[in-house]
C-alpha cells in the first residue's frame, strides 16, 4: 500500500498589515506499486508513433525498435494498444473496428503487436489532433481503467490539422489520460508538443538521436509501470475571505496548476495531479489573507493529497502577525530557491520566443536574466544549455551576448529542458 508523507517549508511570520503567505509543500510516495496490480484498477497503456513521410528510413527504423521495446517493458495483464500516425490516427494494433480498442498483454498479444509494429512505413503527413482522438476513444472503451498513460512520440510539425483542431482535440482529453510527449530530431516545434504534454499531465524531451529512442521509450513505460497510485489530486483549502493566488508544482518540473483548480466546497479547490510512483513533487502554495492584529495567529492553508474522497497526506501553512523585523523579514530558503527556479523558466521560454521573433535585445536580456537565475539557484544543467545559446561574461550579473551561430539542436534542448528544476542540496 502507498505511504504518503508531506512537509511544509515556510517563514510564517508576518509583518504588520502583511496578507501573503507562501509555502513549498513536499509531498512523497513510497511503496507505490505496480501499476494496475494493487487493487485500485485496471490501467492502459497505449504508444503512439509518428508514421508520417518525413520519419524516413533511420527515425522510423528507430521508432520500430523503440515500440517493440515499449511492448516489451508494458506488464502482463496491462491493457494496450498501438497506434501508428500520420494524416490520420490508424490502431495497428489490436485490429478491431468495434468494441473494446484495447487488449491485455499476455505473451500471445505481445508477439502479435511486434508484427504490427514491424509492419510500420513511414507516409502522410502529421495531425496530432486525430492520434489523441483515437486514444481517448481506446481508452474509454475499457471502463474498468483506473489508470491510462500514453507514449507520443512525433519527429515533425501538425501540418495536417489547423490549430484549433488540435487545441479542439487537447480539450476534449482534459482529465482523461496522461501523455509523455517526445521529439525526435529539430522538425518540430517544441511549443507545439509542450502544449498537449502540459494540458495532459504529461513530460516533452528531444531525442537527439535514434539510436536513443530505445531506451527512452523503456525508462518512459517502466515508470509508467510504477505508478501504483494510478490518480490524485493536490486539495488546497483556504479560510473565509482568503485567496488562493497561485498553485504550482516546482519539483521536479514546473508546471502551473493554478487555472486547472475544481471547486471542492466553498474554501477548498483540487487540483489534478496524474499517477503517482515512488517518488517526490514539491508545490508552492501562495495565498493572500485578510490583515489581522499583530499577535493574532492563523491557519492560512491546508494543502492535501488525495484519490477519491480519502485523504492521503496533509500539510498545514501557517500564519503568525509580529512586530519583530528579524522574524517577518526572513526568507525561507525553499521558497525564495523556487521562486528563482519559476522565473528561470520564464525567462528561457520568453527570451527564446523573442529569438525566434527577430528580437536579439529583449532575447538578449531575457537570457542574460535566466543565466544569472541559473546561477544563483545552482541549477548547473541550465547553465550549461544557456552557455551553447550565448556567451556568459558575468553569471553573477547576467551579462551575456547571443552567440552569432547557434545550432537548432542546442535551442530546442534549452527550450525543452527549461521547466526542469533542481533542488537545494543539503
Amino acid at each position: 500500500m502507498a505511504i504518503f508523507t508531506s512537509v511544509v517549508y515556510q517563514n510564517e511570520h508576518l509583518a504588520e498589515s502583511s496578507t501573503d503567505v507562501n509555502a513549498i509543500v513536499r509531498v512523497t510516495c513510497a511503496e507505490a506499486g505496480v501499476a494496475g496490480q494493487t487493487g485500485v484498477g485496471d490501467v492502459g497503456e497505449i504508444v503512439i508513433v509518428d508514421t508520417s513521410a518525413s520519419m524516413g528510413l533511420v527515425n522510423m527504423q528507430a521508432a520500430k525498435d523503440a515500440a517493440m521495446v515499449a511492448v516489451d517493458t508494458i506488464v502482463d495483464g496491462t491493457f494496450f494498444a498501438i497506434i501508428a500516425g500520420n494524416h490520420r490516427a490508424y490502431l495497428a494494433y489490436p485490429r478491431v473496428t468495434s468494441g473494446p480498442g484495447m487488449v491485455r498483454m499476455t505473451p500471445q498479444t505481445r508477439s502479435d503487436a511486434k508484427q504490427a509494429i514491424a509492419g510500420f512505413r513511414s507516409d502522410g503527413g502529421t495531425a496530432m489532433g486525430s492520434w489523441l482522438l483515437l486514444a481517448d476513444s481506446l481508452f474509454s472503451s475499457i471502463p474498468s481503467l483506473a489508470g491510462k498513460h500514453a507514449i507520443l512520440l512525433t519527429d515533425g510539425e501538425n501540418h495536417n490539422e489547423s490549430v484549433q483542431q488540435l487545441d479542439a482535440a487537447i480539450r476534449q482529453c482534459l482529465g482523461k489520460f496522461q501523455v509523455d510527449c517526445r521529439g525526435i530530431g529539430i522538425e518540430w516545434q517544441v511549443s507545439e508538443i509542450r502544449k498537449i504534454a502540459t494540458a495532459l499531465l504529461g513530460t516533452v524531451d528531444m531525442i537527439p538521436s535514434p539510436k536513443d529512442l530505445p531506451g527512452v521509450f523503456r525508462d518512459l513505460i517502466s515508470r509508467s509501470m510504477g505508478r501504483g497510485v494510478p490518480d490524485a489530486h493536490l486539495r488546497v483549502w483556504v479560510p473565509q475571505g482568503a485567496t488562493t493566488l497561485f498553485v504550482r508544482q516546482v519539483s521536479p518540473t514546473v508546471e502551473d496548476l493554478t487555472s486547472r483548480g475544481q471547486p471542492i466546497d466553498a474554501l477548498t479547490k483540487g487540483y489534478p495531479t496524474g499517477a503517482w510512483g515512488d517518488e517526490s513533487r514539491d508545490f508552492h502554495v501562495s495565498v493572500r489573507l485578510e490583515a489581522k492584529a499583530v499577535g493574532t495567529e492563523q491557519l492560512a492553508a491546508r494543502v492535501q493529497l488525495a484519490t477519491g474522497t480519502a485523504i492521503l497526506t496533509q500539510g498545514l501553512v501557517k500564519a503568525k502577525w509580529s512586530s519583530d523585523p528579524s522574524l517577518s523579514t526572513r526568507i525561507n530558503e525553499e521558497v525564495a530557491h523556487y521562486t528563482g527556479q519559476t522565473e528561470l523558466a520564464t525567462a528561457i521560454q520568453e527570451g527564446l520566443a523573442a529569438r525566434s521573433q527577430g528580437d536579439d535585445r529583449t532575447a538578449t536580456q531575457k537570457l542574460g536574466r535566466a543565466a544569472q537565475l541559473a546561477e544563483q539557484t545552482g541549477n548547473k544543467e541550465a547553465s550549461t544549455r544557456l552557455s551553447k545559446v550565448v556567451d556568459i561574461t558575468d553569471a553573477a550579473t547576467g551579462k551575456v551576448t547571443m552567440k552569432k551561430s547557434i545550432s537548432r539542436a542546442d535551442e530546442m534542448a534549452l527550450d525543452t529542458a527549461s521547466t526542469k528544476t533542481t533542488r537545494i542540496k543539503g
